[in-house]
């Protein structure tokens, strides 16, 4: 329902320029970044409280509100959300910033934890959780024995192909993807987002209404770095293999050695560094 792109004045100076034709005013078009509130709960009027504000670029809503449930370990499929509607919040102009679940019957609703803020800016996957044990959640599903393998010559390929498919960063510089590849490289299904986390939400939000779980056989590249809320969201995804052009953390890579997940990181190339788990990419 939103923009993805605004246009705003900005002056450009170029140093390099000619004497005298070194600035100029111009218009520049930039990656929007609004609040998008998601609302949880049973059916019923006044039934769904606010969960999450998370700080994202408008589209594939319902995407990252499903994917987002879905890694905090809230719903398990997609049988367990009953609807799921982007609704009108309290602006003027409206801009849609809320997304409201019901579950389905018999699906626990989330406990209210005043300790617990759930607010996450777009730099932030995990701001919200109260404490050390609250950030590890557990996958449902095993990635250790899957049998995924991939050359490090298409590994390689992989990068390009994600960034020819980006329109939004072509348009702005500002924005992040995340993009689900097949075993041959084939791309299927890329989301962008300000926030690298909200990219990944909205990938797996994608597989979760396409009733895709677990992504057995797949694998994920990311434009930034590989956090360990990108790597747990993953896993909980069902995902053997994370792979991003940048660097890992040492979170990130102890919770792919636990759950037998492979990380590779600064794919950028013809190199690569495997992080763990480093016989499913063959030379």
């Amino acid at each position: 329902m939103g923009r993805a792109t605004d246009r705003r004045g900005v002056l450009r100076i170029d140093l390099d320029a000619a004497a005298g034709r070194g600035s100029v005013r111009r218009p520049d078009t930039l990656a929007v970044e609004e609040p998008l509130e998601i609302r949880v709960g049973a059916a019923g009027p006044g039934r769904r409280r606010p969960l999450a504000v998370t700080m994202r670029t408008p589209g594939d809503d319902l995407d990252l509100a499903i994917g987002f449930l879905l890694t905090e370990g809230l719903i398990r499929s997609t049988d367990d959300v009953l609807t799921a509607q982007l609704c009108a919040g309290a602006e003027t102009p409206n801009t849609y910033n809320v997304v409201d679940v019901v579950l389905a019957p018999g699906v626990p609703e989330p406990t209210a934890d005043p300790s617990r803020n759930f607010y996450t800016t777009s730099s932030c996957g995990v701001c919200g959780k109260a404490s050390i044990d609250a950030i590890r959640t557990r996958s449902l599903f095993s990635v250790s024995a899957d049998p995924l393998s991939v050359p490090a010559a298409l590994l390689a390929e992989l990068p390009d192909r994600l960034r020819a498919a980006q329109r939004g960063f072509e348009r702005t510089g500002g924005l992040h993807a995340a993009g689900l590849f097949s075993p041959d490289g084939g791309l299927v299904v890329l989301r962008e987002d300000v926030g690298r986390h909200n990219a990944v939400d909205k990938v797996i939000g994608w597989a979760v209404r396409e009733r895709r779980l677990p992504l057995a056989g797949h694998l994920l590249l990311v434009s930034g770095r590989a956090s360990f809320e990108l790597t747990q969201k993953a896993w909980m995804a069902g995902l053997p293999l994370l792979a991003a052009v940048s660097a890992p953390s040492t979170l990130a890579v102890e919770l792919a050695d636990e759950a037998g997940m492979t990380l590779v990181g600064f794919l950028r190339g013809n190199t690569m560094n495997v992080y763990a788990r480093p016989e499913r990419v063959t030379i």
